[in-house]
């Protein structure tokens, strides 16, 4: 155990997607990471059963990252990337290029998962805009969904907490498909659930309400993580993309948590083998590093808006940060290390031990369900009386307590380490939580 870090002044930072009372009167905070594992400010190690926040895929403080970031400091610290570039964003978008399904090859570099669902759906406006479909301004998501916190990603995301705030400022023209989860019919499945591809039918039923020919873009998770860990049926995303397919809409996949590895494939449709027009993306991009996001276009898609202008500026649209030189070099270093290491592979061959260690908790106490796909599980625990989120919030702090950090949102524990973990780490993991879930009423 290293010294303790002195506890700065906690009453300034207004802290994200956090109960501030709460957290300053007991804080948690953590001073450094390497590989698998956090210290805490009093010197105690975490083993990272998150990955951070599903971003560190490759594990914490590689030694690459760092000393990529710091060469590209010394060397241009910042470029503008309107009307003038810089070599390395372009290699790193050809190298991002080189991982995304066959023909989604055109790149938009964001800085976070809410900009590049920002940038695909303004893509999705812009793209009927330019081939003579201007009506075609409509936008689905679905329930539970979760696309960051834009005013775009609130709209078409559907986690109600998330919105209720902003109802009032959300832009217009949006509907929501039904989530896919039903817990009488695929509670405990291993992997994707065996019923449920009928939900995909409820776009044909939208497309009857609206006409077809005022949707623009339809956008989901292949696999759905802020929201609980919510797993795809079998045949379900092969149907939401026939019936976009049939009516002209694009397809949008929000792979900012399945990018890069989660599901043991560089991407999420590679796993399934369903390929989307856009991909978001972010997190897993630069390992978490240096914020980093990007849009995978099909080239149609980007050919159609660049040409549709006779001169100028095409696409009015970007970031001050956008491709920015530290993002772009840590982009570049990090998916050097996924293809060295074999990390998507390592990811792929760990998913059957990891399915069985998660799936030891559906007779532990509380347990109403275990959800699990690639790297990633979610444990969904039943309500306390009267107390809706207590008992999963009691759950996060003992683990942590214990030396192991999870993640909750709602009533389900989600668990999705760095994809270097270690079998041994894979069975602290559940092992932890099956002993924590023991001792809370």
């Amino acid at each position: 155990m290293s010294s303790p870090t002195a506890i700065p002044n906690l009453s300034h930072l207004w802290m994200p997607f956090t109960a501030n009372r709460q957290f300053k009167a007991h804080p948690r905070l953590l001073t450094r990471a390497k590989g698998m594992y956090y210290t805490t400010a009093e010197g105690k190690q975490i083993l990272d059963g998150t990955a951070g926040l599903w971003c560190v895929n490759a594990g914490h403080g590689r030694k690459e990252i760092v000393d990529a970031i710091s060469r590209q400091a010394a060397e241009l610290d910042y470029a503008p990337n309107f009307q003038i570039g810089h070599p390395t964003s372009f290699l790193a978008a050809t190298a991002v290029a080189g991982l995304m399904p066959k023909g989604l090859d055109r790149i938009f570099f964001t800085n976070s998962g809410s900009e590049s669902v920002d940038t695909a759906l303004k893509i999705a406006l812009a793209y009927h805009r330019a081939r003579g479909e201007g009506q075609r301004t409509r936008l689905i998501g679905r329930e539970r969904g979760y696309h960051g916190v834009g005013f775009g990603g609130i709209s078409v995301g559907g986690i109600s907490p998330n919105r209720k705030a902003f109802s009032a400022a959300m832009i217009p023209g949006v509907d929501h498909l039904p989530h896919t989860h039903d817990l009488s019919k695929n509670a405990n499945s291993r992997g994707q659930p065996a019923w449920g591809e009928h939900f995909a039918d409820a776009l044909e039923g939208l497309v009857a309400l609206h006409d077809a020919s005022t949707i623009a873009a339809v956008i989901v998770e292949p696999l759905a993580g802020s929201t609980g860990v919510l797993i795809p049926p079998k045949g379900y995303l092969e149907k939401l993309r026939a019936i976009t397919s049939k009516y002209g809409i694009l397809l949008i996949f929000d792979e900012v948590i399945t990018g890069f590895g989660r599901l043991g494939a560089p991407t999420a449709s590679e796993f399934f083998g369903v390929t989307p027009d856009l991909i978001t993306m972010a997190k897993g991009v630069s390992n978490a590093a240096v914020p980093a996001g990007a849009v995978a276009v099909r080239r149609e898609i980007h050919d159609t808006i660049v040409n549709a202008s006779a001169s100028g500026i095409e696409f009015f649209h970007g970031y001050t940060y956008s491709g920015h030189p530290l993002a772009t070099a840590a982009v570049l270093a990090t998916l050097d290390i996924y293809a060295r290491d074999k990390l998507f592979d390592r990811a792929r061959k760990l998913s059957a031990k990891f399915e069985d260690a998660a799936h030891q908790l559906e007779r532990a106490r509380h347990v109403v369900d275990v959800r699990n796909l690639g790297l990633v599980a979610g444990i969904e625990l039943e309500s306390r009386a009267g107390a809706v989120g207590a008992r999963v919030t009691e759950v996060f702090s003992k683990c942590m307590d214990a030396g192991v950090m999870v993640r909750y949102t709602g009533e389900t524990i989600a668990v999705s380490p760095p994809l270097i973990v270690e079998e041994a780490q894979i069975d602290q993991l559940f092992g932890t939580l099956a002993n924590v879930l023991k001792t809370v009423e």
